[in-house]
This record gives structure tokens, C-alpha cells and sequence, in this order.
């Protein structure tokens, strides 16, 4: 592996204008842009990233575009479950993989998630599947269907193990059916050579439950992972869109970065749905002192969920008062929360800064959960101050302009006390390429990578 983190640097971005079209987290245009940069041809296991109900998707949405306000109620509900989650105790978290995504809001695993295409099986299917940094089990809607419930319609073949040659089921007597935890079902009748149950729950009661299996996962033609570990899902979370799983990605022993053998992985998320991203797994080909990187801190007993301790904030390039106890309880940085969550005292501190700097513009009502919102319909480009999040060891990351307005609203939430850690969400992250280094223990951003 590549380290990363004895080149930590320090960088700034420049602050492009932001018009009043990049307000919008959905507004996009009917067609896809593509890619806004060129991929390095070096990189290794590189993936396209799309919105999953964006126009460059490989899958659709067969369901409304959701609303501003259901996407933002989807990111709170979720931001509120990975609370709960590290909240509890560790025998607690442990009886369940509790919500990582609502399913509440009409999709299933909510309203602003990613997808990628990979392949499974020999010969390999092709499979679109959600990516998420806050689960640990991966899994895919399999064949036979459930019954009396038919198997939820997806764009992509329903997975059949019987068509692999490379499949096969773990047995309950297996260490890795035991490794499951409490997320074996019926772990009472399971024994001997039977067949592993698993069972991930979700919100509003659904779950995804089924065999727990494994077989070749291809990621692109010269990069596979063989034996990769997942649910084989015959009873999954009730999809209203195309979807066909979820591909895990958080830090525990369950999920795909444990199984691969460099444990780092990286990506992007585009400025808007009409523009693709990337995903990268393994160490990144881009020269890692592109990168500005600060350690990676554990918070609570939750392996699954990746901390960074924020330190600080500037507005149009000055730092903001904000004692550094505010956020001594950390931040999870996440692929699923859409904004980010301060604590209490530097959100305040932010919204006072930010009002003063866009005192030409003509302040509105608040407008879904966003107390801080403007009238920047007044014609011409929109100007914003700078903002940066100040991570440890002096990391300081210059938001994209795309990650600072949401709707024609400060894109930033209160956690709504000092004492909560933080998220650090998907809006804040767009146009960077986002480095998870589990081997060094960093978490590392590059400016402009998508």
C-alpha cells in the first residue's frame, strides 16, 4: 500500500462562481453530462458513480424523482439512526444492524443514495447495487423468489446461484455463518451443514434476509475478489425502484474493504445527478500528495462508521471563534447523511458568518428543516463566501461551491446540543475524491476529482 499519511499537506480551492442552477441538490439537467474531469487511465479498480435517480444511472428510478424536503427528511431520519446506533451500547448495537438507510419516504433504502455496477457470479451478472460507508453486509436480490411475495422488479437479472459456478452457501457451522453474530436469523435451528440465514434490518420493519453465500465479485475486467462474502436475499426491503442490493463498505469485518486485500478505498461524488462520479477500491493511482489527510478516529464501540475529529471553520477565509471542545465528540463521515450536522455552538457560529457575508442577498423564510435560506433568483451569477472545514493536524478542505448552497439554503444542520458528535454528509463531500485509508488510519480529500 501507498502511504498517505506522511504527506499530509495543507490545500485551498479556488471559489468558482456558483449560479443559482447549482442551488438545487436534485434540479439537473434531462441528459447525462458525464464526467466533468478526465480519470487517470493508471487508476485500478475504478467504477462509475451515479445518483441513483439522476440521468446518467444505469438503473432509474421507476418511482417520482423524491422532493427536496423527502430527501432532506430521509437524511435526517438516517443522520438520527447512526446516533441512536453509537449512542447505545455495544452489546446493543450488536443485535442488530439497525437503520442505515429509512424506508420510510416511498424508496426502500432512501432518497439520495449512489449506485455502481458490478458483476457476480461465473459468468458474471451484472449487478446495480447501492453504495453505503454505514453498513457492513453486502447483499443482492437472489433467486427463488420468495413466496407468496414475488422478488421486486429490478432492471438487472435476479441473481441465481444455480447459474454460478463459483457459488456457494455457508454452511451454520462455518466461522464465517458464526462471524454473522447476531445477524444470523433463526440462529436457535441453525446447526451442522444447514444452510447460514442472515437477517439485516431496516427501517419502518422491513429487512433483508436470506442465505448467507459467497462467490466471485468482478469489479472490472482485471479486478476481481474471489470468495467475496454476502446475502443471498430472499426477502429484501420492499424496493420501489430498479435497485438490485447494497454493497457494504463500512469498517467492519463483514463488509467489502475488510475483504480486500488493500483496505483503502476512495470516492467521488459529483456536483449534481447529471454528472457521473467514481468509485475506487483499493489505494488510489492519483499521487497521494494531491490529497490533504487527517486521522481517522474511532468514535463509540460502532466499527462500522469512520470518524474525523473537525477543529475548526472559516467563512470567506477567516476562522471562526469556536472553541475547540465543541467538537471533541468527533464526526462520521458519511455517504448517505446529505448534510452536514454541526454541533450546536458552530452552527451558530457558522450561520452568523455566513448571513453577514451574503447580506446582499435578501434572506427568505426558512424552507425544509434550513433556517438560513435566500432570494438568489435576483439574476446573475451568485456569489458565495468561501467555506472550509478545518479537520486535525491543520487538514483544511474548501468546500465546493455545490456543497455550500442547498435550495437556495445554507447546506449545514444542528446536531442541536455541543455534546452529539457530528456528520459529515454527501452534499459537503460532492466534487471531492474522498480517500479511506483503513491500513494508515486517514481519511484523505482531493479537490476537484469529479
Amino acid at each position: 500500500m501507498i502511504p498517505v499519511w506522511p504527506l499530509l499537506l495543507l490545500f485551498s480551492i479556488s471559489s468558482p462562481i456558483a449560479d443559482a442552477t447549482r442551488s438545487s441538490l436534485m434540479k439537473s439537467n434531462a441528459v447525462c453530462s458525464g464526467q466533468r474531469v478526465s480519470i487517470p487511465s493508471s487508476s485500478g479498480a475504478w467504477l462509475p458513480l451515479n445518483h441513483r435517480h439522476g440521468p446518467c444511472s444505469p438503473s432509474p428510478s421507476s418511482e417520482r424523482i423524491p422532493s427536496t424536503a423527502d430527501v432532506l427528511l430521509s437524511g435526517r431520519l438516517r443522520a438520527d439512526s447512526i446516533r441512536r446506533r453509537l449512542n447505545g451500547s455495544a452489546a446493543a448495537a450488536e443485535r442488530s444492524d439497525v437503520v442505515t438507510v429509512p424506508t420510510t419516504l416511498g424508496t426502500s433504502l432512501g432518497n439520495y443514495e449512489y449506485v455502481v455496477t458490478v458483476g457476480l457470479g461465473t459468468p458474471a451478472v451484472t449487478q446495480t447495487v447501492i453504495m453505503d460507508t454505514g453498513s457492513d453486509v453486502s447483499w443482492v436480490q437472489c433467486r427463488p423468489c420468495p413466496v407468496p411475495a414475488p422478488c421486486h422488479v429490478q432492471k438487472d437479472p435476479v441473481f441465481d446461484p444455480a447459474g454460478s459456478a463459483t457459488y456457494s452457501a455457508f454452511s451454520c457451522s462455518s466461522t464465517a455463518c458464526l462471524g454473522l453474530g447476531r445477524r444470523r436469523a433463526a440462529s436457535n435451528g441453525c446447526s451442522g451443514s444447514s444452510p447460514c440465514q442472515y437477517i439485516v434490518k431496516y427501517g419502518a420493519g422491513s429487512n433483508s434476509t436470506g442465505t448467507y453465500s459467497s462467490d466471485k465479485l468482478t469489479l472490472t475486467p482485471a479486478y476481481a475478489v474471489d470468495g467475496f462474502r454476502f446475502g443471498c436475499s430472499h426477502a429484501d426491503p420492499l424496493f420501489s425502484d430498479l435497485t438490485d442490493g447494497l454493497i457494504a463498505l463500512g469498517g467492519g469485518s463483514l463488509s467489502l474493504v475488510s475483504q480486500m486485500a488493500e483496505k483503502a478505498f476512495s470516492y467521488c461524488l459529483p456536483p449534481t445527478a447529471s454528472h457521473s462520479g467514481f468509485l475506487t477500491l483499493g489505494v488510489p493511482r492519483v499521487s497521494s500528495s494531491r490529497f490533504v489527510v487527517t486521522p481517522m478516529h474511532s468514535i463509540g464501540n460502532i466499527k462500522t462508521y469512520y470518524g474525523v475529529l473537525l477543529q475548526g471553520i472559516t467563512v470567506a477565509g477567516r476562522r471562526l471563534g469556536i472553541p475547540p471542545s465543541v467538537f471533541a465528540a468527533g464526526s462520521v463521515v458519511d455517504s448517505g447523511t446529505v448534510v452536514t450536522e454541526l454541533p450546536l455552538t458552530a452552527y451558530r457560529a457558522l450561520q452568523a458568518a455566513f448571513t453577514k457575508e451574503m447580506r446582499m442577498y435578501p434572506q427568505v423564510a426558512p424552507k425544509n428543516g434550513f433556517d438560513t435560506c435566500f432570494n438568489l433568483t435576483t439574476g446573475g451569477e451568485v456569489k458565495l463566501p468561501s467555506v472550509a472545514l478545518v479537520f486535525d493536524r491543520g487538514a483544511t478542505v474548501e468546500l465546493d461551491p455545490s456543497g455550500i448552497i442547498f435550495d437556495g439554503c445554507l447546506a449545514f444542520a444542528s446536531t442541536g446540543d455541543d455534546t452529539s458528535f457530528g456528520i459529515i454528509g454527501n452534499v459537503q463531500q460532492r466534487t471531492f475524491e474522498v480517500l479511506y485509508d483503513i491500513a494508515g488510519q486517514a481519511v484523505g480529500f482531493r479537490r476537484g476529482a469529479c
